[in-house]
Protein backbone atom coordinates (compact mmCIF):
# COMPACT_ATOMS: atom_id res chain seq x y z
CA UNK A 1 0.00 0.00 0.00
CA UNK A 2 1.35 3.43 -0.93
CA UNK A 3 2.03 5.58 2.12
CA UNK A 4 -0.80 8.14 2.34
CA UNK A 5 -0.41 11.87 2.44
CA UNK A 6 -0.78 13.65 5.78
CA UNK A 7 -3.58 15.75 4.28
CA UNK A 8 -5.89 12.77 3.76
CA UNK A 9 -9.12 13.19 5.68
CA UNK A 10 -10.65 10.37 7.68
CA UNK A 11 -14.43 10.89 7.71
CA UNK A 12 -15.18 7.27 8.60
CA UNK A 13 -13.29 7.63 11.88
CA UNK A 14 -15.33 10.74 12.59
CA UNK A 15 -18.53 8.79 12.03
CA UNK A 16 -17.32 5.93 14.22
CA UNK A 17 -16.82 8.33 17.11
CA UNK A 18 -20.57 8.63 17.46
CA UNK A 19 -20.99 4.86 17.58
CA UNK A 20 -18.45 4.76 20.41
CA UNK A 21 -20.28 7.53 22.26
CA UNK A 22 -23.54 5.59 21.79
CA UNK A 23 -21.93 2.57 23.45
CA UNK A 24 -21.10 4.70 26.49
CA UNK A 25 -24.71 5.90 26.55
CA UNK A 26 -25.86 2.27 26.47
CA UNK A 27 -23.96 1.27 29.60
CA UNK A 28 -25.16 4.31 31.51
CA UNK A 29 -28.67 3.48 30.39
CA UNK A 30 -28.17 -0.02 31.75
CA UNK A 31 -27.12 1.37 35.14
CA UNK A 32 -29.99 3.85 35.39
CA UNK A 33 -32.41 1.37 36.93
CA UNK A 34 -35.29 2.17 34.57
CA UNK A 35 -36.43 -1.47 34.17
CA UNK A 36 -38.89 -2.90 36.68
CA UNK A 37 -38.63 -6.40 35.21
CA UNK A 38 -35.57 -7.91 36.88
CA UNK A 39 -35.02 -10.32 33.98
CA UNK A 40 -35.14 -7.55 31.39
CA UNK A 41 -32.79 -5.42 33.48
CA UNK A 42 -30.36 -8.32 33.84
CA UNK A 43 -30.42 -9.07 30.11
CA UNK A 44 -29.87 -5.41 29.23
CA UNK A 45 -26.99 -5.05 31.63
CA UNK A 46 -25.39 -8.35 30.64
CA UNK A 47 -25.29 -7.29 26.99
CA UNK A 48 -24.42 -3.60 27.43
CA UNK A 49 -22.50 -3.71 30.68
CA UNK A 50 -19.14 -3.66 28.87
CA UNK A 51 -20.22 -1.30 26.08
CA UNK A 52 -18.87 1.79 27.79
CA UNK A 53 -15.44 0.24 28.29
CA UNK A 54 -15.31 -0.60 24.59
CA UNK A 55 -16.32 2.95 23.64
CA UNK A 56 -13.79 4.58 25.94
CA UNK A 57 -10.97 2.32 24.75
CA UNK A 58 -11.91 3.19 21.17
CA UNK A 59 -11.61 6.90 22.00
CA UNK A 60 -8.19 6.48 23.60
CA UNK A 61 -6.73 4.47 20.70
CA UNK A 62 -8.36 6.83 18.20
CA UNK A 63 -6.88 9.84 19.96
CA UNK A 64 -3.34 8.58 19.48
CA UNK A 65 -4.06 7.54 15.90
CA UNK A 66 -5.55 10.83 14.74
CA UNK A 67 -3.06 13.08 16.51
CA UNK A 68 -0.22 11.17 14.85
CA UNK A 69 -1.98 11.16 11.50
CA UNK A 70 -2.59 14.90 11.52
CA UNK A 71 0.66 16.06 13.12
CA UNK A 72 2.02 19.22 11.53
CA UNK A 73 5.78 19.31 10.90
CA UNK A 74 5.86 23.09 11.40
CA UNK A 75 3.68 23.02 14.51
CA UNK A 76 4.98 24.20 17.86
CA UNK A 77 4.31 22.55 21.19
CA UNK A 78 2.56 25.68 22.44
CA UNK A 79 0.27 25.86 19.43
CA UNK A 80 -0.58 22.17 19.75
CA UNK A 81 -1.41 22.48 23.45
CA UNK A 82 -3.49 25.57 22.76
CA UNK A 83 -5.69 23.72 20.24
CA UNK A 84 -6.07 20.65 22.42
CA UNK A 85 -7.00 22.56 25.56
CA UNK A 86 -9.53 24.61 23.61
CA UNK A 87 -10.98 21.39 22.29
CA UNK A 88 -11.88 20.02 25.71
CA UNK A 89 -12.06 22.81 28.28
CA UNK A 90 -14.93 25.01 26.98
CA UNK A 91 -17.32 22.04 26.78
CA UNK A 92 -16.03 20.72 30.09
CA UNK A 93 -16.55 24.03 31.88
CA UNK A 94 -20.10 24.46 30.56
CA UNK A 95 -21.18 20.93 31.46
CA UNK A 96 -19.39 21.22 34.81
CA UNK A 97 -21.47 24.29 35.69
CA UNK A 98 -24.66 22.64 34.43
CA UNK A 99 -23.92 19.55 36.54
CA UNK A 100 -23.44 21.66 39.68
CA UNK A 101 -26.68 23.53 38.99
CA UNK A 102 -28.60 20.27 38.57
CA UNK A 103 -27.08 18.87 41.75
CA UNK A 104 -28.18 22.00 43.60
CA UNK A 105 -31.71 21.78 42.16
CA UNK A 106 -32.03 18.18 43.33
CA UNK A 107 -30.64 18.95 46.78
CA UNK A 108 -27.60 16.73 46.29
CA UNK A 109 -24.59 17.44 48.48
CA UNK A 110 -21.44 18.54 46.67
CA UNK A 111 -18.00 17.58 47.96
CA UNK A 112 -15.93 20.75 47.62
CA UNK A 113 -12.47 19.20 47.37
CA UNK A 114 -13.48 16.58 44.82
CA UNK A 115 -15.36 19.17 42.80
CA UNK A 116 -12.39 21.55 42.62
CA UNK A 117 -10.09 18.71 41.56
CA UNK A 118 -12.62 17.76 38.88
CA UNK A 119 -12.78 21.33 37.58
CA UNK A 120 -9.06 21.20 36.75
CA UNK A 121 -9.31 17.67 35.28
CA UNK A 122 -7.00 16.08 37.81
CA UNK A 123 -9.52 13.63 39.27
CA UNK A 124 -8.54 10.54 37.28
CA UNK A 125 -5.26 10.53 39.22
CA UNK A 126 -7.10 10.01 42.51
CA UNK A 127 -7.70 6.35 43.51
CA UNK A 128 -11.00 7.23 45.17
CA UNK A 129 -14.38 6.73 43.47
CA UNK A 130 -15.75 9.96 44.97
CA UNK A 131 -13.53 11.96 42.59
CA UNK A 132 -14.86 10.19 39.50
CA UNK A 133 -18.42 10.64 40.74
CA UNK A 134 -18.07 14.39 41.36
CA UNK A 135 -19.97 16.84 39.11
CA UNK A 136 -20.24 15.38 35.57
CA UNK A 137 -19.05 11.79 36.08
CA UNK A 138 -17.90 11.18 32.52
CA UNK A 139 -15.33 13.99 32.64
CA UNK A 140 -12.78 11.61 34.20
CA UNK A 141 -11.80 10.54 30.68
CA UNK A 142 -10.88 14.16 29.87
CA UNK A 143 -8.41 13.97 32.74
CA UNK A 144 -6.85 11.02 30.93
CA UNK A 145 -6.90 12.82 27.58
CA UNK A 146 -5.14 15.76 29.19
CA UNK A 147 -2.15 13.52 29.90
CA UNK A 148 -2.23 12.38 26.27
CA UNK A 149 -2.08 15.95 25.02
CA UNK A 150 0.64 17.09 27.39
CA UNK A 151 2.86 14.13 26.55
CA UNK A 152 2.21 13.92 22.80
CA UNK A 153 4.95 16.35 21.65
CA UNK A 154 7.52 14.17 23.41
CA UNK A 155 5.96 10.84 22.48
CA UNK A 156 5.71 11.63 18.76
CA UNK A 157 9.47 12.17 18.63
CA UNK A 158 10.03 8.74 20.14
CA UNK A 159 7.45 7.04 17.90
CA UNK A 160 8.94 8.63 14.79
CA UNK A 161 12.32 7.13 15.66
CA UNK A 162 10.98 3.58 15.39
CA UNK A 163 12.10 2.05 12.14
CA UNK A 164 9.17 1.10 9.88
CA UNK A 165 10.10 -2.58 9.88
CA UNK A 166 9.91 -2.58 13.70
CA UNK A 167 6.50 -0.89 14.02
CA UNK A 168 4.47 -4.09 14.18
CA UNK A 169 6.74 -5.39 16.95
CA UNK A 170 6.17 -2.15 18.84
CA UNK A 171 2.41 -2.47 18.35
CA UNK A 172 2.41 -6.09 19.56
CA UNK A 173 4.46 -5.19 22.62
CA UNK A 174 2.18 -2.29 23.53
CA UNK A 175 -0.96 -4.41 23.09
CA UNK A 176 0.60 -7.12 25.25
CA UNK A 177 1.20 -4.58 28.01
CA UNK A 178 -2.46 -3.50 27.86
CA UNK A 179 -3.50 -7.13 28.24
CA UNK A 180 -1.04 -7.61 31.12
CA UNK A 181 -2.36 -4.68 33.18
CA UNK A 182 -5.49 -6.48 34.58
CA UNK A 183 -3.36 -9.44 35.66
CA UNK A 184 -1.02 -7.07 37.51
CA UNK A 185 -3.96 -5.36 39.20
CA UNK A 186 -5.46 -8.71 40.13
CA UNK A 187 -2.32 -10.01 41.83
CA UNK A 188 -0.66 -6.85 43.16
CA UNK A 189 -3.54 -4.69 44.37
CA UNK A 190 -6.04 -5.46 47.15
CA UNK A 191 -9.22 -7.11 45.85
CA UNK A 192 -11.40 -6.01 48.74
CA UNK A 193 -13.61 -4.30 49.66
CA UNK A 194 -15.61 -5.18 46.55
CA UNK A 195 -16.96 -2.28 44.53
CA UNK A 196 -20.76 -2.49 44.29
CA UNK A 197 -21.77 -5.90 42.91
CA UNK A 198 -18.41 -6.58 41.21
CA UNK A 199 -15.97 -9.13 42.67
CA UNK A 200 -13.09 -6.66 42.47
CA UNK A 201 -12.11 -3.54 44.41
CA UNK A 202 -12.34 0.06 43.33
CA UNK A 203 -8.55 0.30 43.61
CA UNK A 204 -8.20 -2.43 40.99
CA UNK A 205 -10.84 -0.85 38.73
CA UNK A 206 -9.20 2.54 39.06
CA UNK A 207 -5.78 1.20 38.14
CA UNK A 208 -7.03 -0.66 35.06
CA UNK A 209 -9.74 1.70 33.83
CA UNK A 210 -9.16 5.22 35.14
CA UNK A 211 -5.45 5.71 35.93
CA UNK A 212 -4.11 8.00 33.15
CA UNK A 213 -0.61 6.47 33.09
CA UNK A 214 -2.07 3.03 32.35
CA UNK A 215 -4.50 4.29 29.70
CA UNK A 216 -1.54 5.98 28.00
CA UNK A 217 -0.68 2.54 26.59
CA UNK A 218 -3.82 2.60 24.41
CA UNK A 219 -2.94 6.08 23.20
CA UNK A 220 0.57 4.86 22.32
CA UNK A 221 -0.88 1.92 20.39
CA UNK A 222 -3.01 4.32 18.37
CA UNK A 223 0.07 6.37 17.56
CA UNK A 224 1.95 3.28 16.42
CA UNK A 225 -0.94 2.07 14.24
CA UNK A 226 -1.06 5.47 12.52
CA UNK A 227 2.65 5.20 11.80
CA UNK A 228 2.10 1.71 10.37
CA UNK A 229 -0.44 3.09 7.92
CA UNK A 230 1.60 6.20 7.12
CA UNK A 231 4.72 4.17 6.35
CA UNK A 232 2.92 1.70 4.10
CA UNK A 233 3.24 -1.24 6.52
CA UNK A 234 -0.50 -1.89 6.86
CA UNK A 235 -1.62 -5.47 6.08
CA UNK A 236 -4.72 -4.34 4.13
CA UNK A 237 -7.18 -6.02 6.47
CA UNK A 238 -10.70 -5.02 5.33
CA UNK A 239 -13.15 -3.31 7.68
CA UNK A 240 -15.64 -6.19 7.86
CA UNK A 241 -13.23 -8.81 9.28
CA UNK A 242 -11.82 -6.21 11.69
CA UNK A 243 -15.35 -5.31 12.84
CA UNK A 244 -16.22 -9.00 13.19
CA UNK A 245 -13.16 -9.58 15.37
CA UNK A 246 -14.17 -6.63 17.55
CA UNK A 247 -17.72 -7.97 17.91
CA UNK A 248 -16.47 -11.43 18.86
CA UNK A 249 -14.03 -9.95 21.38
CA UNK A 250 -16.93 -8.03 22.90
CA UNK A 251 -19.39 -10.95 23.00
CA UNK A 252 -17.15 -13.75 24.27
CA UNK A 253 -16.70 -12.29 27.81
CA UNK A 254 -20.50 -12.08 28.15
CA UNK A 255 -20.77 -15.85 28.03
CA UNK A 256 -17.43 -16.94 29.55
CA UNK A 257 -16.52 -16.68 33.23
CA UNK A 258 -13.54 -14.38 33.76
CA UNK A 259 -12.14 -11.65 35.95
CA UNK A 260 -14.07 -8.44 35.08
CA UNK A 261 -10.86 -6.40 35.13
CA UNK A 262 -10.12 -7.79 31.66
CA UNK A 263 -13.33 -6.20 30.31
CA UNK A 264 -12.00 -2.66 30.38
CA UNK A 265 -9.54 -2.95 27.50
CA UNK A 266 -7.69 -6.26 27.44
CA UNK A 267 -10.24 -8.33 25.51
CA UNK A 268 -10.83 -5.78 22.74
CA UNK A 269 -7.59 -3.82 22.40
CA UNK A 270 -6.18 -5.77 19.43
CA UNK A 271 -9.41 -5.86 17.38
CA UNK A 272 -10.00 -2.14 18.07
CA UNK A 273 -6.52 -1.20 16.88
CA UNK A 274 -7.05 -3.22 13.70
CA UNK A 275 -10.54 -1.79 13.15
CA UNK A 276 -9.43 1.83 13.49
CA UNK A 277 -6.53 1.32 11.08
CA UNK A 278 -8.64 -0.63 8.58
CA UNK A 279 -11.25 2.14 8.61
CA UNK A 280 -8.62 4.83 8.09
CA UNK A 281 -7.14 2.82 5.21
CA UNK A 282 -10.57 2.67 3.56
CA UNK A 283 -10.82 6.46 3.75
CA UNK A 284 -7.34 6.89 2.30
CA UNK A 285 -8.34 4.67 -0.62
CA UNK A 286 -11.50 6.73 -1.14
CA UNK A 287 -13.92 3.88 -0.43
CA UNK A 288 -17.46 4.49 0.77
CA UNK A 289 -18.29 3.06 4.17
CA UNK A 290 -21.37 2.93 6.37
CA UNK A 291 -19.85 5.53 8.68
CA UNK A 292 -18.54 8.18 6.26
CA UNK A 293 -21.97 9.29 5.09
CA UNK A 294 -22.94 12.90 5.74
CA UNK A 295 -25.35 12.12 8.65
CA UNK A 296 -22.78 9.91 10.38
CA UNK A 297 -20.01 12.46 9.98
CA UNK A 298 -22.29 15.14 11.45
CA UNK A 299 -23.10 12.90 14.40
CA UNK A 300 -19.38 12.25 14.78
CA UNK A 301 -18.71 15.98 14.90
CA UNK A 302 -21.07 16.41 17.85
CA UNK A 303 -19.99 13.19 19.55
CA UNK A 304 -17.69 14.89 22.06
CA UNK A 305 -20.54 17.15 23.16
CA UNK A 306 -22.86 14.13 23.19
CA UNK A 307 -20.45 12.27 25.44
CA UNK A 308 -20.40 15.13 27.93
CA UNK A 309 -24.16 15.77 28.07
CA UNK A 310 -25.66 12.29 27.84
CA UNK A 311 -25.01 11.25 31.44
CA UNK A 312 -26.58 14.46 32.74
CA UNK A 313 -29.64 13.90 30.55
CA UNK A 314 -29.99 10.29 31.73
CA UNK A 315 -29.32 10.93 35.39
CA UNK A 316 -31.36 14.05 35.97
CA UNK A 317 -33.99 13.19 33.38
CA UNK A 318 -34.67 10.03 35.37
CA UNK A 319 -34.66 11.82 38.71
CA UNK A 320 -37.27 14.23 37.41
CA UNK A 321 -39.79 11.38 37.72
CA UNK A 322 -38.94 10.59 41.32
CA UNK A 323 -36.03 9.46 43.48
CA UNK A 324 -34.99 5.93 44.29
CA UNK A 325 -31.56 4.19 44.27
CA UNK A 326 -30.12 2.62 41.14
CA UNK A 327 -28.04 -0.57 41.09
CA UNK A 328 -25.07 1.36 42.53
CA UNK A 329 -27.14 2.71 45.44
CA UNK A 330 -27.07 6.26 44.03
CA UNK A 331 -30.19 8.47 43.69
CA UNK A 332 -31.99 7.68 40.47
CA UNK A 333 -35.59 7.48 39.24
CA UNK A 334 -38.47 5.02 39.22
CA UNK A 335 -38.52 1.64 37.50
CA UNK A 336 -41.04 1.09 34.72
CA UNK A 337 -42.36 -1.67 32.51
CA UNK A 338 -39.97 -2.77 29.79
CA UNK A 339 -41.67 -0.81 26.93
CA UNK A 340 -41.79 2.38 29.02
CA UNK A 341 -38.16 1.95 30.13
CA UNK A 342 -37.03 1.50 26.52
CA UNK A 343 -39.06 4.55 25.47
CA UNK A 344 -37.41 6.56 28.25
CA UNK A 345 -33.92 5.55 27.13
CA UNK A 346 -34.70 6.34 23.50
CA UNK A 347 -36.10 9.71 24.53
CA UNK A 348 -32.95 10.48 26.53
CA UNK A 349 -30.84 9.42 23.55
CA UNK A 350 -32.69 11.81 21.23
CA UNK A 351 -32.58 14.62 23.79
CA UNK A 352 -28.85 14.06 24.23
CA UNK A 353 -28.32 14.51 20.48
CA UNK A 354 -30.26 17.79 20.56
CA UNK A 355 -28.34 19.02 23.62
CA UNK A 356 -25.05 17.95 22.04
CA UNK A 357 -25.82 19.85 18.86
CA UNK A 358 -26.59 22.97 20.92
CA UNK A 359 -23.34 22.63 22.90
CA UNK A 360 -21.32 22.00 19.76
CA UNK A 361 -22.87 24.91 17.85
CA UNK A 362 -22.75 27.49 20.66
CA UNK A 363 -19.62 26.53 22.60
CA UNK A 364 -17.27 23.99 21.03
CA UNK A 365 -17.14 25.16 17.42
CA UNK A 366 -17.09 28.94 18.17
CA UNK A 367 -14.33 28.48 20.76
CA UNK A 368 -12.18 26.49 18.34
CA UNK A 369 -12.71 28.97 15.52
CA UNK A 370 -12.03 32.03 17.63
CA UNK A 371 -9.18 31.02 19.91
CA UNK A 372 -7.51 27.87 18.59
CA UNK A 373 -4.86 29.90 16.75
CA UNK A 374 -3.02 33.14 17.56
CA UNK A 375 -4.57 36.23 15.97
CA UNK A 376 -1.68 36.82 13.59
CA UNK A 377 -2.03 33.32 12.14
CA UNK A 378 -5.79 33.29 11.55
CA UNK A 379 -7.00 33.54 7.98
CA UNK A 380 -9.00 36.55 6.92
CA UNK A 381 -12.74 36.06 6.35
CA UNK A 382 -12.21 36.02 2.60
CA UNK A 383 -9.57 33.29 2.79
CA UNK A 384 -10.66 29.75 1.99
CA UNK A 385 -10.75 27.48 5.03
CA UNK A 386 -8.28 24.60 5.02
CA UNK A 387 -9.52 21.05 5.05
CA UNK A 388 -9.74 19.63 8.51
CA UNK A 389 -8.93 16.26 9.95
CA UNK A 390 -11.28 14.50 12.33
CA UNK A 391 -11.15 15.61 15.92
CA UNK A 392 -9.33 13.16 18.10
CA UNK A 393 -11.49 12.95 21.17
CA UNK A 394 -15.08 12.15 21.97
Amino acid sequence: MTPPAHTSRLPSLTGMRFLAAALVFAVHGAAAGAFRDIGAAADYFRFFGNAGALGVSFFFVLSGFVLTWSVRPTDTTTAFWRRRLLKIFPNHLVTFVIALALLALTGTAVATHQTVITLFLLHAWMPDSSYVEAANNVSWSLSVELLFYLSFPLLIKAINKIRPRHLWYAAATTAALVILVPALAQHLLPGTPHYSFLPVSWTQIWFVYVFPAVRLLEFLLGMIMARILLTGRWINLPIVPAAALTLVAYLVPIYVDHNPLFNYAAFTIIPLALLITATAAADVQGRRTLVNTRPMVWLGEISFAFYLVHYLVLKFGHRAFGAQPNIFGQPSGPAWSTPVAIAFLLGCFALSIVAAWALYATVERPAMRRWSRPKNSRPQRSDPQPHSVPADTH
